[in-house]
């Protein structure tokens, strides 16, 4: 090979499976306009609401659903999300999506579901969608760390 081809080589960027792209830091100028005191109080909320009341099992929970329980804007409730917990709201939703799969994934409870089923009981409304934030966050797919699990309980 030349030194072209290696060189190009190099420089190409890793592919990455289900389309996950590298995350790039933003500066948006929303996020300093919120008062800390305001945003102090609605990531309390926030999470009360996501986590405790479980809403994350709801796939038809919208940014602007939960703006709305919370009686503020969607735009300060993007920005809370963003600057306390540094991801998006989507994102927020699937880590405890995720979190909660990975324990029925587990669960020998659960061992008579497909992990299609279990996607559903955690609040994914389809497969893909499912497969690429478990990817994204744990960094295998679900059926490979069930049969991981599986192993080490044997």
């Amino acid at each position: 090979m030349s030194d072209l081809e290696n060189k190009t080589q190099e420089e190409a960027p890793k592919k990455r499976p289900y389309n996950l792209r590298e995350k790039k830091e933003k500066d948006a100028a929303y996020r300093a306009l919120i008062r800390p005191e305001l945003a102090d109080e609605l990531y309390d909320k926030i999470l009360n609401i996501i986590v405790v009341q479980k809403k994350y099992r709801d796939r038809d929970y919208s940014a602007k659903d939960l703006a709305k329980e919370l009686e503020t804007n969607t735009r300060y409730l993007s920005a809370v999300v963003n600057s306390r917990f540094g991801m998006n709201y989507s994102c927020l939703l699937n880590e405890y999506r995720v979190k909660e799969a990975m324990h029925l994934l587990k669960d020998k409870r659960y061992a008579d579901k497909n992990v299609e089923e279990i996607s559903t009981m955690v609040g994914f409304a389809n497969r893909q969608s499912f497969y690429a934030a478990f990817y994204k966050n744990v960094g295998e797919t679900p059926n490979s760390y069930r049969k991981k699990h599986a192993e080490k309980k044997k």
